[in-house]
């Protein structure tokens, strides 16, 4: 399992690096765009209520991953939504090396796919500095989910964190790994 690249990896390393240097004239192959992480968040706000919605969330997003989700707490009171600073609101995973290419590989080829009624991702997600943020509206999308056993269905925001400078190189990027944009 040691030498084990994932197949996106190899296609970045093979194909995408050498067309991007070409492609956007860059004079080091240190300019080059990778991909730098994925966070896949998922906000669980019922949880205040239900303790056991969290757990589920928890389980749902390390079977999506492989990696096991934390639980992340909210950083201020607000009154309106009965929520204290403290209290447990939402899961999270930061994904990083041969899980990250892993996860996005499923994701371009498996997940978007299945959404219903499914035209292409929005392309104007990106920050101003080079990553895109993506919002799935229910985890059901991933093979990965039981669709007898979830407690609810709920979404999740995918942040794909790239070293691009901008966001046109970024864009170039994402579209090389396949990543299917409206046009």
């Amino acid at each position: 399992m040691d030498n084990y690249v994932p197949r996106l990896k190899k296609v970045y390393k093979d194909t995408i690096a050498p067309e991007l240097f070409k492609e956007l004239g860059y004079k080091s192959a240190m300019q080059i765009p990778e991909i730098k992480k994925i966070v896949v968040n998922m906000g669980v706000g019922e949880a205040l209520a239900n303790k056991k919605l969290l757990d589920a969330a928890v389980s749902d997003l390390t079977a999506i991953t492989g990696q096991h989700a934390v639980k992340t707490r909210a950083r201020k009171s607000i009154a309106n939504f009965k929520l204290r600073e403290g209290n447990e609101i939402g899961v999270m995973v930061t994904l990083r090396g041969a899980r990250m290419y892993e996860f996005l590989d499923r994701l371009i080829n498996v997940a978007l796919p299945r959404v219903k009624d499914f035209r292409g991702i929005k392309p104007n997600g990106f920050d101003g500095r080079g990553n895109y943020s993506l919002g799935i509206v229910e985890q059901i999308i991933f093979p990965e989910i039981d669709f007898d056993k979830i407690e609810k269905v709920a979404g999740m925001n995918v942040n794909i964190v790239t070293s691009a400078k901008t966001d046109n190189d970024a864009r170039v990027l994402l579209s090389k790994f396949g990543m299917p944009f409206r046009k």
